[in-house]
């Protein structure tokens, strides 16, 4: 099979009163992109930021205090999108939530599915809120190819997907699809992780989607303003769209944008297309200074 049908959210944070309430959102989100035939979820990153409103106000105030309270929930966190990929038979690209290891605070993104935890990818650059107010640390170099019966996927998380080199790394280890989980609080910043998602999907031949948090969640210092839209993108060559779009959500609008996307398309561009993309970014080569980028492999 060559085929998948994957749901990108535009995604509310939403206050929860506790965490079962939480549990039983995050639920509904997952159960209806099921039922509408979603065999791969993606949420954008820090949706999970939405579990602050289970603490007082000392904490929602206090962006960095919240990192190691949200690390306290971690293990029940992943437990509930464990259970929920195996109940809908899915697999989810939970939404991105600060981690601790060590002394360092990671942006990581969860990958569940039928079988459970299946692997996790940290974000590599980090944006200067996050850098210098927020303390959240590059994590180390380390990208994963998560392997489906389908196909094979990688997460570039919001500002990596601006950067090529994590996108042509994945691609060159077999990933033709390419997942962008985003948080963004404005038009700029919103079009600069779609214009680096069109890039990526244009220079590696392959389709890449991004999922973004929408609108106010004003009790949240850290991501109290959010404006975005989810996207499905292409290469504009042969048999694919004219631009390169497959669709797009109205912004702010919360849902699920669902799209089935065929992999037999991208290999035939990559065999016989207009261009060359893909073979002819293998002759640069990219690298960053003083630490090597590592791949590993999961199975879904």
């Amino acid at each position: 099979m060559q085929q998948v049908t994957i749901a990108s959210a535009q995604y509310p944070i939403t206050e929860h009163p506790d965490f079962t309430a939480w549990q039983q959102h995050t639920e509904k989100w997952v159960a209806d992109a099921a039922i509408r035939g979603a065999e791969l979820l993606l949420f954008p990153e820090y949706g999970a930021m939405e579990l602050v409103s289970l603490f007082g106000d000392e904490v929602r105030n206090d962006i960095r205090r919240q990192i190691h309270d949200l690390n306290a929930l971690r293990t029940d966190f992943c437990a509930t999108f464990e259970a929920l990929a195996r109940k809908y038979r899915v697999v989810i690209v939970a939404p991105s939530i600060p981690v601790i290891e060590g002394d360092k605070k990671f942006n990581r993104a969860f990958v569940f599915s039928a079988n459970g935890l299946a692997g996790y990818q940290d974000k590599f650059f980090m944006t200067r809120f996050e850098n210098e107010q927020w303390g959240i640390d590059s994590a180390p170099k380390q990208l994963t190819v998560f392997e489906a019966s389908w196909g094979k996927f990688g997460i570039q998380i919001c500002y990596d997907v601006e950067f090529p080199i994590g996108a042509q790394k994945l691609c060159e280890a077999g990933a033709n699809l390419i997942l962008a989980p985003s948080c963004t609080e404005t038009i700029r910043g919103a079009t600069r992780v779609h214009v680096g998602a069109r890039a990526r999907a244009l220079e590696n031949q392959a389709f890449t989607i991004v999922s973004q948090t929408v609108g106010e969640a004003l009790w949240s210092p850290a991501v109290d303003l959010n404006y975005g839209y989810a996207a499905f993108y292409t290469t504009p060559d042969k048999d694919m769209p004219e631009e390169g779009i497959i669709a797009t959500q109205t912004p702010q609008e919360e849902g699920w944008l669902i799209q089935t996307i065929d992999f037999s398309l991208t290999d035939e561009v990559r065999r016989d297309g207009h261009v060359f993309n893909f073979r002819d970014q293998a002759q640069i080569s990219m690298g960053l200074a003083g630490e090597a980028v590592s791949i590993v492999f999961r199975s879904l």
